[in-house]
C-alpha cells in the first residue's frame, strides 16, 4: 500500500507543479507593456447603465449621481435601477436622483441574472436604440472617466470588458484588506496578464461592458447560477470569444465589514462555482479538444483550477498523513513535507499582493496589517471551500450596505493616502 501512495503522491504533486508554474508564466506577461490597440471606428455610442438594487436606499443614490457626473455626452447614456423585490425607498430615491427605475416582484427568482434578464427582455423587445450596456452593483462609485474610456475599448472592437474594480474601503478591517489584496493580485496577475497575451480576462461581478448586440443574440440575459458573471464569461469563451479589459474604467466597489456577511458572500461565489464546474467543465474540455486553441485551454484550466485543484491539494496533504501513518516517512519528514505546502499557500499571497501594489503605484504602508491578516482571510476562505464540498446553501442572502461613501470621499481619501505616503 504504502508504494502505492508514493506514487499517487508523486502524481499529485506533479499535477499541483504543473499547474501552479503555468499560472506563474502566464502572471509574468502582466509586466509586459503591449502597445494599445488602434480605434477601429471614432465613434461616441450609446449605453445604458442598469443597476440590480434590492433595499439599496442607503447607497444607490450614490452611485446615480457618479454616473450623471460622467465626462461623457449626457445625452448618450441611460441610468437604469432594477428595483427587485425592494420593500424600502430604493426606487423612490432612484427615480428623485434621476434614474429610469423598473421594479420587479418575483419571490422565487430572486438572483441578479433572473433581474437582469428579466429587464434586458423588455428591451430587446422594446429595439432599444442602445450600442452597449454597463451593469453595476448598486453599492459602488463610478470614476467619471468610466464611460469615455469603455467608449474607446468599444471603438477599438471589442464587445465584452471588465473594467477595474477597485476598493472603497480597503482600511477598514482585516477583511475589507483581504478583498482589496485579493482584487488587486486578479486583477494585475490574471487578468492583465491574460488580456496581454490575448487570453480571456473574466467578469468580476461588477462594472463591466457588453455590447447590445450580444444580448439580443443570447435573448437577454442567459445565466443560471449564483457566479452569473463567471458563468456568461465561460459561456463567451466556449464560443471562442475572449473577453476585454480595461484598467481607466474604475469602478468602486464597497466589501462586507462583518465576518458574517463575508462568510455568506464567499460561500455564495464558491457555491456559483462548483455550479459551473458541473455544467461547463466538460464542454470547455471538448472544445479545448476540438479547437486545440490556448484560449479554450485556459478556459478550461481556470474551472478545474478552481474546486479540482483544491480536492488535489487536499488528497496531498492526506496522502502524506498516510504514508507517515504506515511508518513510510518519519515525523520530520511529515512535517517538511505539510509545511512545503502551507508556508507557500499562507505567506507567498502576501508578498504576491504587495509587489502587485508597488507595481500598481498604490500607497503600501496604509496596508501594512492588511499583509499580515492575509493569510487569515485566505484561510478562512480554504475552510468556506471545504464546508461548501459538503453543504451548499445556494440561497441568495443580500449584503447589507449601511455606509453612504460618496465619489468625492473616495477620491479625498487616496489623496491623502499619497500626501502621507510623500511625507515617509
Amino acid at each position: 500500500m504504502v508504494n502505492y501512495m508514493y506514487i499517487l503522491r508523486e502524481a499529485l504533486i506533479w499535477i499541483v507543479t504543473i499547474f501552479w508554474v503555468y499560472q506563474l508564466l502566464i502572471s509574468l506577461c502582466s509586466l509586459v507593456k503591449l502597445k494599445e490597440k488602434p480605434l477601429k471606428i471614432k465613434k461616441d455610442h450609446k449605453f445604458m447603465a442598469i443597476i440590480p438594487a434590492h433595499n439599496e436606499e442607503a447607497v444607490v443614490g450614490n452611485l446615480i449621481e457618479s454616473l450623471k457626473n460622467q465626462d461623457y455626452n449626457k445625452e448618450l447614456y441611460d441610468i437604469y435601477v432594477i428595483a427587485d423585490n425592494c420593500t424600502d425607498n430604493t426606487a423612490k430615491i432612484a427615480r428623485e436622483a434621476g434614474a429610469i427605475v423598473y421594479e420587479r416582484y418575483n419571490e422565487t427568482k430572486k438572483t441578479k441574472g433572473y433581474a437582469l434578464d428579466w429587464f434586458l427582455q423588455q428591451k430587446i423587445e422594446e429595439k432599444a436604440e442602445y450600442d452597449a450596456i454597463f451593469i453595476f452593483d448598486a453599492d459602488n462609485i463610478v470614476h467619471k472617466d468610466f464611460i469615455k474610456n469603455m467608449n474607446k475599448k468599444l471603438c477599438q472592437g471589442e464587445d465584452v470588458v471588465q473594467g477595474y474594480r477597485d476598493i472603497k474601503n480597503p482600511t477598514d478591517n482585516w477583511i475589507t484588506s483581504g478583498y482589496a489584496l485579493f482584487y488587486w493580485t486578479m486583477h494585475r496577475f490574471y487578468h492583465l496578464a491574460r488580456y496581454n497575451i490575448g487570453l480571456s480576462p473574466l467578469l468580476n461581478g461588477t462594472g463591466f461592458m457588453v455590447k447590445f448586440d450580444i444580448i439580443k443574440e443570447n435573448g437577454g440575459w442567459k445565466t443560471q447560477t449564483l457566479t452569473e458573471d463567471i458563468e456568461f464569461s465561460l459561456q463567451r469563451i466556449l464560443k471562442g470569444k475572449k473577453l476585454g479589459w480595461s484598467t481607466d474604467a474604475i469602478v468602486y466597489d464597497e466589501q462586507p465589514t462583518g465576518f458574517k456577511q463575508s462568510w455568506s458572500q464567499r460561500s455564495r461565489w464558491t457555491v456559483g462555482h462548483i455550479q459551473c464546474m458541473k455544467e461547463y467543465t466538460g464542454k470547455l474540455a471538448e472544445v479545448a479538444k476540438e479547437k486545440k486553441t490556448m484560449l479554450n485551454l485556459d478556459g478550461f484550466l481556470y474551472i478545474v483550477g478552481s474546486i479540482p485543484m483544491f480536492i488535489i491539494t487536499i488528497m496531498l496533504l492526506v496522502s502524506n498523513f498516510v504514508i507517515y501513518a504506515t511508518e513510510g516517512m518519519t515525523q520530520y519528514e511529515l512535517i517538511i513535507n505539510i509545511l512545503r505546502y502551507l508556508i507557500p499557500t499562507f505567506i507567498f499571497p502576501s508578498i504576491t499582493a504587495a509587489f502587485v501594489m508597488y507595481l500598481e503605484g498604490k500607497p503600501i504602508k496604509p496596508m501594512i496589517k492588511g499583509f499580515f491578516t492575509y493569510p487569515l482571510f485566505m484561510g478562512s476562505w480554504l475552510i468556506i471551500n471545504f464546508k461548501c464540498l459538503f453543504k451548499r446553501d445556494t440561497t441568495w442572502e443580500k449584503i447589507n450596505h449601511v455606509r453612504s461613501i460618496k465619489i468625492y470621499e473616495v477620491r479625498n481619501s487616496n489623496e491623502e493616502i499619497e500626501k502621507i505616503v510623500e511625507k515617509v
